[in-house]
């Protein structure tokens, strides 16, 4: 395994921090700074994901005669780090990242020209229609009915948890289309239009939403809402295939980027004098839960470099992705409850996420949301499939058990 870049990779990097410091301006800054989810207003997403399709990077993961870059995997790790560790915008993945890749694989030609396009440039914001009241993990075992009514389905029932869905144009669902003794068989993958009659999105106000615009989640009501035979994707009653399809990208992440600079933040945080005390750094007990959090965001580099190695030789990621979304995901927690430890009385919600009023001594670049971004970590281990299902998914692949 090559853990050295070529020159031509490096002057790649080069070339992404340029871009950063060009297009990063400081409203997307100020908006980083005090997100804890990843999300900022719709506005500032789209205009970033235009700055990167005129460069020709909105889509790292799609291929050339898409509209992707055409990079190899050393570049779209390298764009990642970069992008993770400059604290840089998301692209919103349910267009891009999750729905596009299976549109490729399992659409028709009409709709790969009529969603590709408009995805890419970012003219259209999706959102995901998986998790149910009591379907989540067990997804198989979702309701959403469409009724087959000829030229259309006739779609009733609702999604859960469904991130952004205020600000979607559309939505890709599973729907549960038969009625079989295995129930996956019973499932299609449906396209629908969140300005049809009869979709109501209904906000879950989560507790670590304490400041005005952060709402994240939703409830999704579908209630008689028609959608056109044409909205289907792949076959029918197939659509388990391509949620498991789907669910391989939206679990494939680089998360040491993003990890390295809240470490870097925490530090910040362990070395500053906070009203009078001695810095954090300085207690021992502290220090070795520092010391082997960043070993453990090492190691995680180590895996993810571990993993380009292999698709640089054409492996399929497999099991890796399980292992990636899993150690990336427990590393996020573990970054976010030393932050709310250090920070201490100053991370409670409804005075640190406020600007003007902290106080003395902790202004708004220490106390900046740590509660909300703790609690708000809670959830990473749990979507995409929790990671109790996928230590499951890596016994049985790498243990055959």
């Amino acid at each position: 395994m090559d853990l050295n870049f070529t020159a031509d990779e490096l002057k790649f990097r080069d070339d992404v921090r340029g871009f950063i410091a060009e297009k990063f301006d400081a409203e997307m800054r100020a908006a980083m700074a005090r997100t804890r989810t990843g999300y900022i207003a719709k506005h500032l997403h789209i205009r970033w994901q235009k700055a990167l399709n005129e460069r020709g990077w909105a889509a790292p993961n799609w291929p050339k005669e898409h509209g992707g870059p055409g990079w190899t995997p050393t570049q779209r790790y390298i764009f990642e780090q970069e992008m993770g560790t400059a604290g840089a915008p998301i692209v919103v993945p349910f267009g891009p990242r999750m729905l596009a890749p299976v549109i490729m694989k399992f659409g028709t030609e009409a709709q790969k020209q009529k969603y590709l396009p408009d995805i890419l440039a970012a003219n259209v914001w999706w959102c995901q229609g998986y998790s149910e009241p009591g379907s989540g993990s067990d997804l198989a075992s979702l309701q959403m009915k469409a009724e087959d009514k000829g030229d259309h389905f006739l779609c009733n029932g609702s999604k859960i948890w469904t991130s952004e869905a205020q600000h979607a144009d559309l939505i890709f669902c599973l729907v549960r289309t038969a009625q079989t003794k295995k129930p996956q068989e019973g499932i299609s993958f449906l396209l629908i239009d969140m300005k049809s009659p009869g979709v109501t999105v209904t906000p879950i106000v989560t507790i670590d939403e304490a400041s005005p615009g952060m709402q994240e989640v939703n409830q999704v009501f579908f209630d008689d809402v028609k959608v056109p035979k044409e909205n289907l994707v792949g076959e029918l009653n197939q659509g388990w295939t391509c949620a498991k399809y789907l669910l391989e990208f939206e679990r494939g992440n680089a998360y040491s980027g993003h990890l390295k600079r809240h470490l870097a933040h925490l530090k910040k945080i362990a070395r500053a004098e906070m009203a009078g005390q001695q810095p954090l750094m300085q207690d021992p007990d502290f220090a070795t839960k520092l010391a082997e959090c960043e070993m453990q965001i090492m190691g995680m580099e180590m895996l993810e470099l571990r993993v380009l190695g292999g698709t640089r030789s054409g492996q399929n990621l497999g099991a890796a992705s399980s292992m990636l979304k899993t150690r990336g995901t427990e590393l996020q927690q573990m970054v976010s409850e030393l932050s709310a430890e250090a920070i201490g009385y100053y991370a409670a919600p409804y005075t640190a996420l406020v600007e003007g009023q902290n106080e003395p001594g902790v202004g708004p670049d220490y106390a900046d949301g740590a509660a909300a971004r703790y609690l708000n970590m809670r959830k990473v281990t749990i979507y995409a499939g929790s990671n109790e299902i996928q230590r499951n998914i890596m016994s049985k692949l790498i243990l055959g058990l």
